[in-house]
């Protein structure tokens, strides 16, 4: 059975690098809010531990797509044999600013929580990704501004 989660965009309203940490993140300041424009990740549960992307993604091999690597992290605290194949439709240009890579990951992230029960009480990403905008995904679409804590290094794929 096939799934399918919208990953918003985000629109930066304002944006400031006001300092750098010692482990290469920038400071941040930031306000921003989602907007209605959403990739589309599709999941397909599978038994038999893989996690692999369905689709070709031009510029971004498999290893490095912040939705497998999303995913691949979650499944450490899998049942065992949880699998799942990733789909992405991109409306989300890449490397346009709107956070659509981290949107994906992080929505795969939830999904997955729920769908492999794993239950975690709050999923965060893992500091050796190259975006840290992830935690900004976990709650739904409003129109409040949003200010993020912590930092960002380049948010590309």
């Amino acid at each position: 059975m096939s799934h399918a989660y919208p990953a918003p965009a985000k629109l930066n309203l304002f944006l400031h690098v006001v300092g750098r940490r010692a482990d290469g993140y920038h400071l941040l300041q930031s306000v921003f809010r989602l907007i209605d424009r959403a990739d589309t990740v599709h999941l397909e549960l599978r038994g038999d531990g893989r996690v692999v992307r369905e689709d070709d993604l031009p510029g971004v091999p498999e290893e490095r797509d912040l939705s497998v690597r999303a995913a691949r992290l979650l499944q450490a605290h899998a049942p065992a044999g949880a699998g799942v194949s990733i789909r992405l439709d991109k409306v989300l240009p890449m490397g346009g600013g709107l956070g659509g890579g981290s949107s994906d990951a992080a929505t795969v992230l939830l999904a997955l929580n729920r769908l492999w029960q794993v239950n975690l009480p709050r999923v965060k990403p893992c500091k050796s990704w190259r975006c840290n905008w992830a935690p900004t995904y976990r709650s739904s679409c409003s129109a409040r501004p949003r200010l993020p804590r912590g930092g960002a290094k380049s948010c590309s794929r």
